[in-house]
């Protein structure tokens, strides 16, 4: 008799909570902001909860469709084209915020180098299982990873997208760390990435003055340091327990971008240590359900899904606090799940529904 197949009922439902969670603090975060550019209170919100159905439309598909087939040629290498294609058309695209990161499609709007995110998890997942007990021969897996990996990075860099880029340098880390690879190649990797960082970070006039205003934000508490500042504040005024939900005064013009980069700060403000923790304890369920789906899944290529996409979800959310606490230089990098934006929720909720089916076939 077949076994039956059942969902992570704790993975799915601490997804839920997070995205409607999200869509409660965006709108608190961004109803006077909205009111004052659109004249509707509600501007955000609505794009939000729109976005949010979609994913989780997408979560519900993912939950039902055998991660296996993922691993094919088939579907890995159009998936890996098109993300390409979408990340050098992007570069063409008109420029938002100063940077090439969107492509506008009427109304909406899309951010390749979320979909890259997972495309990479997946290639990666695919290729290192291929390559299982081979991970350390330089010439036929990591040359090639680095060659695909080192694409994806570079054009998000072009964007210009310095955080997201970490983010997926993070994400093949990691993924090569659990299929095994030899810390003296992370070692080699790290020296050789030491001059290219700096060359992005300290030839590059915006993020010196962000590394900078890290170091010391009171230095330049009007320029860069402004946001980091004001990030300061509002945590620190939440207190225990916060001000109240609707009541903090950072996000009144004070706080830039309280309802996506800093919408955290806007949660330590208005529910305080109490409500920052919620947020955290609840990331800290999203990694212990990732991982528990990794160490029992039946084969290496979902085990390594697993473990890609656990990080996507949970070191993206643990850099974007650590920005808003002054614990890392101000990134352009959305809290997932919870932050505004549709490409960021859709693709992590994605994420989400994949991780639900590998818990459905593991032992």
């Amino acid at each position: 008799m077949a076994r039956r197949l059942e969902s992570d009922r704790i993975l799915f439902g601490t997804a839920v909570i997070l995205v409607l969670f999200g869509a409660l603090m965006v709108f608190s975060a961004s109803a006077v902001l909205a009111s004052e550019r659109f004249g509707n209170s509600y501007h955000f919100l609505i794009r939000q909860v729109i976005w949010a159905a979609v994913g989780l439309g997408l979560m519900f598909v993912a939950m039902h469709f055998e991660y296996r087939r993922l691993a094919s040629p088939s579907v890995i290498f159009p998936a890996m084209g098109l993300q390409f294609v979408l990340l050098v058309v992007v570069l063409f695209a008109d420029r938002t915020h100063n940077a090439h990161r969107w492509l506008h499609l009427g109304a909406a709007s899309f951010q390749p180098s979320e979909l890259s995110k997972i495309v990479l998890v997946v290639f990666l997942a695919y290729f290192l299982s291929l390559r299982q007990g081979d991970v350390n021969d330089w010439k036929q897996t990591l040359l090639p990873i680095g060659m695909v990996s080192g694409a994806s990075v570079a054009l998000v860099v072009m964007e210009p997208d310095l955080g997201t880029s970490l983010a997926l340098a993070l994400i093949v880390a990691a993924m090569l760390f659990a299929a095994g690879l030899r810390l003296a190649y992370f070692a080699f990797g790290a020296l050789a990435a030491l001059p290219v960082l700096y060359l992005l970070i300290f030839h590059v006039g915006y993020r010196q003055r962000r590394v900078m205003a890290f170091l010391d934000p009171y230095s330049d508490p009007l320029g860069k340091g402004f946001q980091i500042i004001q990030s300061f504040i509002a945590v620190g005024t939440g207190g225990i327990d916060g001000v109240g939900l609707m009541d903090g005064k950072q996000k009144l013009f004070y706080l830039p971008e309280p309802h996506t980069d800093f919408i955290f700060a806007v949660i330590g403000e208005e529910l305080g240590f109490i409500g920052a923790l919620f947020v955290l304890g609840l990331f800290g369920v999203v990694l212990w359900r990732g991982l528990r789906a990794a160490a029992h899944s039946n084969d290496e290529f979902g085990r390594l899904l697993a473990i890609g996409l656990t990080v996507m979800l949970v070191g993206q959310a643990l850099v974007n606090i650590s920005v808003v606490l002054g614990l890392m230089p101000t990134k352009g990098i959305p809290l997932p799940l919870i932050s505004y934006g549709g490409s960021s929720l859709v693709m992590s909720l994605l994420a989400v529904g994949i991780l639900l089916n590998i818990s459905q076939q593991s032992s």
